[in-house]
Order: C-alpha cells, then structure tokens, then sequence
C-alpha cells in the first residue's frame, strides 16, 4: 500500500482480523449509542468538519486516498490514523457508505448535555435563538434539524427526552457534521425545564402546529430571545407544551397536501423568523 506517512501515528491495516481496529468492525444500524461511550462519523466532508471541531476524536479509519486528502488537516499529532484499503475497510465496518473515510469520537457527558450548562452559555446575549424538538425519532429528520439549525444561525438546538440520539452516525452524515457545531441540550423534565427556559432567558415560545388557535407564520413577529417549536409528525407537540408556547403558528396549505416534514417545516419557520423577519432587537 502506497502511503505517504505525512503524520506520525499512523499504522497500516492489511488483515481483516487486526484487533487495533475492533471498534470499527461489524457496524449494525442498531448502534444508535455507540460503542465504549463512542459515536462513529463517516464521509470526508464531515470529517473534515470534525477535524476542525473542539470534538475529542478517538481515531481516524481511512483509505490511502483519503489520508492524502484529510493529512493536512489532521493538527493533533497524537491522534491515532488507521489506513486501509477501500474494500477491507468495507469487510470489517460491514457498510459502504463510508467511501473511505471514518471517525470514532468520544461521546459527550450526561453532565454537559444538561439544560443549565446551554443556559449558561447563553446568559448575557441580547439575540437568542433556539429550535425545540419534541418526540422527533426519525434520524433523518434529527440530523435535518440540526442542518437547518446550522444554515440560520440558530444559537442551540433543546431536545425532549424521547428525541433519537442526534450522534447516530446516520444523523450526523444527514446533518452534513453540524450535530458536532451546534450546541445541543436534552432535558430530563421537558416541561419544567422549558418553563426555565422562559423564566431564566425570556424566551418567546413559538409552537409550529395546526390547531385551533394557529395563526398562519406570516402573523407572528418574533421577539429578540425566542424558540421555535417542532414536535413529531403524526402527534404533533403535546397539549401541555402548546400551553407553554406565546404562540402558535401553522404554515398554510392546499388541501390536497396538509402537511409537510417536521425538517422542511422547521426550514420554512426558521427562515421566515430569522431571516426574512430577523428577529426583533426588542
């Protein structure tokens, strides 16, 4: 295996068995917690993303084409780089999908997911925006919101603890790595801890749902600290978070198409609140 060894803890993998590589093998799609408190990253860009991230990175697994290409970028001398070719790569993770480039990152503590650490992190700021997301259990959709998140400024993201771990590594590749930019928070008590939220911050409360007393989005300006609501799509935000919210929004429709996916709803909401509106300097 040609490999120019631009970096100093590099080792080359040439047997399917080699123990150094256990953590990367036989991938099933039901690891949604990972393995050893470790979350698996996949796909250059995203790694790239990580690489350039606060994230503790335990390894890298790579082809020789992509440790040419991510060499220059790996700062971290100490870090370990497993190099492979393409196929074994495929034989021990079990999965395609890679096209050569994998990640093993140390998960984050219980501790630094609490709500009071996001809330303060954001004590102080005069401009806050934040996306909620109750019972959301689709991956694809988890990593959308976080992509969407990205895309608007969005401050942080507030998770319900029925919410699908957002470090499945089908998220994070859906979420274009930005489940790794964009501070997130899970409540234990969704309830209590969103009241805090309101108390402590004065966040404005925007659910997104059709229901009686809806407004269409285009109605409700937002205020310069406030929180856009997103639950599941076939029960939608629970009575006792919609009696939390400030308002309610819902995004008008034909009547032919109802409804559209929490991620492309969370997208229109975002935008119209952040960007065509702006949020207000209150």
């Amino acid at each position: 295996m040609g490999v120019q060894k631009t970096h100093s803890n590099i080792s080359i993998v040439t047997s399917l068995d080699d123990s150094r590589v256990d953590q990367y093998r036989s991938v099933r799609d039901a690891d949604l917690r990972g393995r050893q408190h470790l979350c698996m990253v996949e796909s250059e860009m995203v790694v790239r993303r990580l690489l350039n991230s606060n994230w503790q990175i335990h390894s890298l697994f790579l082809s020789p084409q992509k440790y040419e290409r991510l060499a220059p970028f790996i700062e971290d001398a100490s870090l370990q780089v497993f190099v492979a070719d393409v196929s074994l790569m495929s034989d021990i993770s079990g999965f395609h999908i890679h096209r050569g480039t994998l990640a093993l990152v140390h998960r984050p503590t219980n501790e630094s997911l609490h709500i009071q650490k996001l809330i303060q992190s954001l004590q102080g700021k005069k401009r806050i925006s934040l996306l909620f997301a109750e019972g959301i259990t689709n991956v694809d959709n988890m990593g959308s919101l976080f992509r969407n998140a990205a895309a608007f400024g969005v401050d942080a993201l507030v998770l319900d603890a029925t919410c699908c771990d957002p470090l499945y590594r089908k998220a994070i590749r859906v979420s274009m790595g930005h489940a790794l930019s964009i501070p997130w928070a899970v409540t234990i008590d969704w309830v209590e801890e969103l009241k805090e939220l309101k108390s402590t911050l004065g966040i404005q409360l925007i659910g997104c749902e059709t229901c009686v007393n809806s407004k269409p989005i285009w109605e409700v300006v937002p205020s310069s600290k406030m929180g856009l609501v997103m639950g599941e799509e076939k029960n939608g935000l629970s009575p006792s978070t919609l009696e939390l919210c400030d308002e309610v929004v819902e995004i008008p429709m034909t009547k032919t198409v109802p409804s559209v996916n929490v991620a492309v709803a969370s997208a229109v909401g975002l935008y119209e609140f952040l960007c065509r509106k702006g949020i207000d300097d209150g």
